[in-house]
């Protein structure tokens, strides 16, 4: 029996459906303010996640963890009217990622492989390389984030958020091409 395979997002839709509610954070604020922003932000990651359901019929797990903090870190940004919680939230998110990246190292289950193994073909070696380096730079970014919110105004950390963070995410992204080519395997044959 061959095995189901789940429909792909088209890789300018995923990225839509990724930036899309950051971009409509940044609108929201740059009229509206931050609290406008907030709810536009918690409206708009869960529209995205709904699309991206509909579509492919299945939840991939960062973007629900996503979503679940920013719906608990926007709430209370919400609730106690206090924009502190909107501007941890990304330290906590990538804090979070980096942690369980090294935490699957630890456990010898580098878990990029399990995010991206559809997408790239890797030796065991390169995951764990992979996921090292993922994980050092989520913690980057959450020590960059802590830096940027306290010490500018929260329309210049918003600017950052939009148009920093997603480039260098991008941009370390590009840089790892090497890697991947380096530690490239071949693709398990599919029983037919």
């Amino acid at each position: 029996m061959a095995p189901t395979t789940r429909p792909r997002l088209n890789p300018l839709l995923k990225v839509a459906l990724d930036l899309g509610p950051l971009l409509l954070f940044f609108l929201a604020n740059s009229r509206y303010g931050i609290f406008a922003a907030t709810a536009t932000f918690m409206v708009a990651v869960m529209a995205a996640l709904a699309a991206s359901y509909a579509l492919t019929r299945a939840l991939p797990i960062m973007p629900v963890v996503t979503a679940i903090i920013v719906l608990v870190f926007g709430g209370l940004t919400l609730i106690l009217h206090n924009a502190l919680f909107i501007k941890i939230k990304p330290t906590v998110i990538y804090a979070l990622f980096g942690a369980v990246l090294l935490g699957g190292l630890l456990f010898n289950k580098p878990l990029l492989g399990v995010v991206f193994d559809s997408l790239f073909h890797l030796t065991a070696d390169g995951w764990r390389k992979l996921t090292l380096r993922w994980a050092i730079f989520f913690f980057a970014l959450a020590v960059l984030n802590e830096i940027v919110w306290r010490n500018t105004s929260t329309d210049v950390w918003v600017d950052f958020k939009v148009f920093a963070v997603a480039p260098l995410t991008f941009l370390f992204g590009a840089l790892q091409f090497p890697l991947l080519k380096k530690y490239a395997a071949e693709p398990a044959p599919q029983e037919e």
